[in-house]
This record gives C-alpha cells, structure tokens and sequence, in this order.
C-alpha cells in the first residue's frame, strides 16, 4: 500500500485526483504501478486500477491476472471492479473507503454477487487514514 500512495501523492503533484495503485504477483514480485490520469490523458477510463492492470497484463504478456493482487489508496468504483473480475485478480486491498462510488461496500459490493464468474476477496482499511487525508487535502485545495 506505500507504493499506491507513493503513486496517489504524484497524481496530486500532477493535479489529478490522488489515487495511486499497484499490482503484485502471487510471490510479492512488482508488476505495476500507476496513478490517476484521467486528466493528462483526457480519459474517463484513466483510473489507476485501471492503468495499473492495463501495465500488469503488458508486463505478464496475458490480461489474465491470476494468483496477483491489486493495491489501491481508494474503495475502487464499479468500472474498475469489473476490470478487477476480468483480470481475474485474486486479492484486492484498499485504503480509504468510498461511499459515494465504491463498489466493494461503500456504495454497492460488487465482489459479493454470487451470480458473477469469477470472485475476488477484498480487503479494505489498509492504511484508510493516510489514504483518505490525502485525498481531503487535495480536494480542499481546490474549494
């Protein structure tokens, strides 16, 4: 979770939304890690769980990511969850929780439909105080 929210503080640094990710293999290697980019690239899909497994799939050469988990600093929305369940990511862990977008309890609990394909576990809380703090400066700034 240090290296989401390495990732989340450049995403503020780059006046993007500070949410930071990273994928990592079944053994703990490395495999991604990115921020939000929706502005720079002007691209609504532009999440960092988003990037994040867009580079993990280009890194493994497959999109399916079996046996890896996913970091990231914020409660994923419902896009990225599904990104998330196509990836076949085995472990999602997050940090603050977000109950006007999340899909993993804030808002609806995607993870918990038994009538989906594939199942991921979910882990959230990791780190939630430093994760949300980030995220409530950056958007105080801009009021």
């Amino acid at each position: 979770m240090r290296l989401a929210l390495e990732q989340a503080r450049a995403a503020a640094e780059a006046g993007e939304v500070p949410v930071g990710a990273c994928v990592v293999d079944g053994q703990g290697k490395l495999l991604a890690e990115a921020h939000n980019a929706c502005v720079a690239q002007a691209d609504p899909s532009a999440h960092a769980e988003i990037l994040a497994l867009r580079a993990a799939g280009a890194a493994t050469g497959n999109y399916r990511l079996a046996g890896c988990s996913l970091y990231v600093t914020l409660e994923p929305c419902m896009m990225c969850v599904g990104a998330v369940l196509h990836a076949r990511i085995a472990r999602l862990v997050y940090g603050a929780p977000d109950p006007k977008t999340g899909a993993c309890g804030g808002k609806i609990d995607l993870l918990a439909d038994s009538s989906l394909n594939h199942h991921a576990t979910a882990h959230g809380g990791v780190l939630a105080a430093e994760c949300g703090e980030l995220l409530r400066g950056f958007f105080a700034q801009r009021r």
